[in-house]
């Protein structure tokens, strides 16, 4: 058996403890570490940085009744982290524009990529996080430098949903609008950016119609896109830095 199918073995008994539902306020905080009176807004779900946030945050977050979001990246590698060495260099691909310090990853090679992000998924349930946030699941609509296919990104992003479920952790689908409907199935909750701004979010329609959570972040200091936002799907607005501040539709919940 391969490790891909191993780690969805070893998933399918596990239960997932908290999955968040479309009736939850969702808030993201990763540029740093949020203070004791922004833990204590009106939200009721927050998304924190896996390496960066201390355990006695998390545990602050549930003291309050609230649950925790482990933001971990699985598709691009980032120099300043402290497992970096642990990517040999012939995954590494092309920068991903806009971002210093970060490169692409060859997804294909699950058995090198797998191991490690194992590990972080440890460090997630060691903190106590509730769920996963892995992001940039979506490098084949990306210039990797690899010669990616929708078949080889489908079937690392799966395998990661079933590393997250093998951890009892919820996983959300970041980002990847284009590959909702073959992945749904295997994601409990999505976390996308700018689908109104790029006229993707009909895509996230087979969440919506199996009754998972659809979080649309907008870059942006305006609700004006609120309106155009289709049912089912909770909107926010925030700083591209993903500092505390934040601003909700009036549809979400709270």
């Amino acid at each position: 058996m391969g490790l891909a199918a191993t780690i969805a073995a070893a998933a399918s008994s596990a239960s997932v403890r908290w999955t968040p539902t479309a009736s939850d306020r969702y808030q993201l905080v990763l540029s740093t570490t949020p203070s004791a009176a922004q833990l204590r807004g009106p939200f009721t779900a927050m998304e924190l940085d896996g390496f960066d946030t201390p355990a006695s945050v998390v545990a602050s977050l549930h003291a309050l009744g609230k649950r925790a979001v482990c933001y971990i990246d699985v598709g691009t590698w980032e120099r300043w982290r402290p497992d970096a060495r642990s990517f040999p260099r012939r995954v590494l691909g092309k920068p991903d524009a806009g971002w210093a310090g970060e490169r692409w990853l060859d997804i294909r090679q699950q058995r090198v990529l797998l191991p490690i992000m194992a590990k972080r998924f440890q460090r997630c349930v060691k903190k106590g996080f509730d769920a996963v946030d892995p992001d940039n699941v979506n490098g084949v609509e990306n210039p990797s430098g690899f010669k990616l296919t929708m078949g080889a990104q489908l079937s690392y992003d799966r395998a990661i949903a079933a590393l997250a479920h093998r951890d009892g952790l919820a996983v959300a689908l970041k980002s990847f609008a284009g590959g909702a409907a073959a992945l749904e199935p295997s994601f409990d909750f999505v976390v996308e950016e700018q689908c109104v701004q790029y006229q993707e979010c009909s895509k996230l329609a087979p969440f919506v119609a199996h009754h998972k959570a659809v979080f649309d972040i907008e870059y942006t200091t305006s609700l004006g896109f609120c309106g155009a936002l289709p049912g089912g799907i909770e909107g926010l607005a925030k700083h591209l830095a993903l500092d505390a501040w934040v601003r909700w539709c009036p549809s979400a919940a709270g």
